[in-house]
C-alpha cells in the first residue's frame, strides 16, 4: 500500500490547535514579530547581523519549563490524560505507552539542551510607540524593539533546525482542558491517523509534548504574547546553528548564533537583515536623538535601505525617578 501524504493543515488541526490558532490570528493582524531588547544588544545584532539563541539553563525561562513540565504531568494523571492515551491506542496498539517512554527519554535533553529566542506578538497600533509593559521589561535603560516581518517565523525549512511556536498562558487546570481538546481530535481524526505511518506520527506526539512542555507559561505573563523560536541541537542538528562561548552578564555561556543570511538551496529565506526588519522602534530614553543618528548609520552600514521609514521614537513620555 502506497504510503498516505501528509496533509499538513490537518495534522495542525490535530496535534497543534493552539499553534494553528495563533498563526492565523497573527497573519491576521498584519504577521509581524518584535523583538524588545537594550540599546546595547540591538546594536551588536545589527552590526554582527546575527540573532543568539540562549540555553534554558541561564534564562528565566528555565522556571518556565518546569511549569510546562508540572502541568504535562498533571494532565496526564487525570481524565485527559485517560482520553489522550485510549485513543492512541486504538490508532496503534501500544502508542500510549511508547510515545510515553520515548518522551521521558529525551525529557533531560529538553530540559538541559534547549535553546531559544523569545519575541512578541506586534500590531499596527504599536509601531510608533511600542509596548510600555515591554519597555519596562525588557529595554533597560536605553530600550530598542526590533520589528520583524513574519515570514522566517512560519518558514517550514528544517534548514535552521529552529522552531517557531506560540507561547498558552495557562494554568494547570487550563492547560488540562487544551489537553483534552488535542485528545478529542485523536479520537475524531483515528480513521486518517491510522493511514500513517506508526513512526511518523509518533514523531508528531513528541513534538506536541516538546512545545506544550517548552512554550507555557503563567497566565500573569498573558501582556507579552510570546512566541518562542527553539532549537535542540541534540536532537536537531544544523551547521547553521553556531555554537560559541560567550559573557552574558558576567557569566560564560554557551550560544547559538544565527547568521542573518538566506540559504536559498536548502529553503530559507527572508532571513537577511533587510529582507527581515520592517522598522525599529526607540524606547523612551534621556537620548533619543543620539540613539536615533547610531541607529540610521548602524542600519546603513547594513546595507538596509528605505532608512527614513525604518526608524521610529516612542513619544512615550520618559518618567525621571
Amino acid at each position: 500500500m502506497s504510503p498516505v501524504a501528509i496533509d499538513v493543515s490537518r495534522i495542525k488541526g490535530i496535534f497543534f490547535p493552539h499553534l494553528d490558532r495563533k498563526t492565523r490570528e497573527v497573519v491576521a493582524a498584519g504577521g509581524r514579530f518584535v523583538y524588545y531588547t537594550t540599546a546595547d544588544t540591538a546594536t551588536s545584532i545589527l552590526r554582527n547581523q546575527q540573532f543568539w539563541m540562549r540555553n534554558t539553563t541561564t534564562m528565566n525561562d528555565y522556571m518556565e519549563v518546569d511549569h510546562g513540565f508540572d502541568c504535562l504531568n498533571a494532565a496526564y494523571k487525570t481524565e485527559p490524560g485517560n482520553v489522550f492515551s485510549r485513543a492512541l491506542d486504538a490508532c496503534f496498539t501500544g502508542l500510549s505507552e511508547d510515545i510515553k517512554n520515548y518522551f521521558n527519554e529525551w525529557l533531560p535533553h529538553i530540559r538541559r539542551d534547549t535553546y531559544i529566542t523569545c519575541v512578541s506578538e506586534h500590531s499596527a497600533e504599536e509601531d510608533q510607540n511600542g509596548r510600555l509593559s515591554m519597555w519596562r521589561a525588557y529595554g533597560g535603560q536605553a530600550g530598542i524593539a526590533l520589528v520583524i516581518k513574519g515570514d522566517m517565523m512560519f518558514n517550514e525549512s528544517d534548514a535552521l533546525g529552529a522552531y517557531s511556536h506560540p507561547v498558552a498562558y495557562l494554568s494547570a487546570d487550563r492547560f488540562a482542558v487544551e489537553f483534552l481538546e488535542i485528545a478529542k481530535n485523536i479520537e475524531n481524526e483515528a480513521e486518517y491517523i491510522k493511514s500513517l505511518d506508526r513512526e511518523i506520527v509518533k514523531s508528531f506526539l513528541f513534538s506536541m509534548l516538546r512545545f506544550a512542555v517548552l512554550c507555557t507559561k503563567h497566565p500573569g505573563f498573558h501582556e507579552e504574547r510570546e512566541w518562542r523560536v527553539v532549537a535542540c541541537p541534540t536532537l536537531r542538528p544544523s551547521k547553521l546553528l553556531v555554537p560559541t562561548v560567550e559573557v552574558v552578564r558576567g557569566v560564560p555561556q554557551t550560544v547559538l548564533k544565527i547568521d542573518l543570511l538566506n540559504q536559498p538551496d536548502q529553503g530559507l529565506v527572508g532571513l537577511s537583515l533587510s529582507e527581515l526588519l520592517d522598522r525599529i522602534i526607540i524606547g523612551p530614553c534621556e537620548f533619543p536623538q543620539v540613539i536615533l543618528g547610531a541607529f540610521r548609520q548602524l542600519l546603513a552600514e547594513a546595507g538596509v535601505p528605505d532608512l527614513d521609514n525604518k526608524i521610529a521614537v516612542s513619544d512615550i513620555p520618559l518618567r525621571q525617578l
